[in-house]
């Protein structure tokens, strides 16, 4: 990928007001309004009268440049290298299929990929580029996702000048809360995420404490200690189900070729003596 140009100005998305356009996205694309309605919110699933978050100029374009180090005590999941802290979920290998090449690896149609460590609440950056030039409309356009535990996602996606439900933006907890913010730069550049993920804690077999999760896109805050509400799902909600401290890391392969680099994280204890209590009426 050569480097993109950095100082170009960013067009404030255009809502769609021309119904039937072929260059707009169908109104299913924009949201729905029969969909179940978030607990406690009044908004729907993919709500199409949910406001989109307004578009922010990210900062100074660093991230176009090299690589910047990882933290000394990171654990470093993708280098450019090699595919080997990931696995697929191949019939006869659990080899992770993506393309590999000049430092970055790629969705291929092969399926989604995770690691093979399991994580609990961490600190998270990912590094990720839509394909330039742009094809598709809404969630058909640059579309992937990183799912914490493998439940909890983070969308992925170009928003870039695309109208989409707000709920299924970059950088939204998908299907459950959009962005502060549109942070996203244009195709082709090289993009941020920095999440820090505090995982959700069961005791007796219950929920004590639902997950919370924190994103920086591009170095702009988008989620600010925003309550999960359960796994991410289409067009529904879903409740949370007991699993395990830790689970592993998924990266979703849906369809378009979104590139990924530069994957490191940072496990922490963030305490749960006080969550454990009693288990909380969801």
């Amino acid at each position: 990928m050569k480097t993109p140009f950095c100082g170009r100005s960013l067009f404030r998305q255009t809502l769609l007001v021309l119904a039937g356009s072929a260059s707009f996205a169908a109104a299913g694309d924009l949201g729905f309004d029969n969909t179940p309605f978030l607990p406690g919110n009044k908004w729907r699933v993919h709500d199409i009268n949910r406001p989109r978050p307004p578009v922010v100029q990210p900062g100074a374009c660093s991230m176009q440049g090299p690589l910047q180090a990882p933290p000394s005590d990171a654990i470093v999941l993708f280098d450019g290298k090699d595919l080997s802290r990931w696995k697929g979920r191949n019939a006869k290998s659990d080899e992770a299929r993506w393309k590999l090449e000049n430092g970055y690896m790629e969705c291929n149609k092969t399926g989604n990929i995770t690691t093979r460590e399991d994580f609990g609440s961490c600190q998270l950056h990912v590094e990720w580029a839509t394909p330039k030039p742009a094809s598709g409309t809404s969630q058909g356009r640059g579309n992937s996702g990183v799912f914490l535990m493998g439940l909890y996602e983070i969308q992925v996606l170009d928003s870039y000048e695309n109208e989409t439900y707000a709920d299924g933006q970059a950088a939204s907890v998908y299907g459950q809360t959009p962005p502060l913010v549109n942070a996203c730069r244009p195709p082709g550049e090289w993009q941020t995420d920095d999440i820090v993920f505090s995982a959700p804690r069961f005791a007796e077999g219950k929920l004590v404490r639902p997950a919370y999760v924190t994103v920086l896109q591009n170095g702009v805050l988008v989620q600010n200690h925003t309550e999960i509400l359960g796994p991410g799902v289409h067009k529904t909600t879903a409740p949370y189900r007991l699993h395990k401290d830790k689970e592993p890391i998924s990266l979703q392969d849906h369809g378009n070729p979104i590139r990924y680099r530069n994957i490191w994280i940072r496990p922490f204890a963030d305490g749960d003596a006080d969550t454990a209590a009693k288990p909380t009426e969801k």
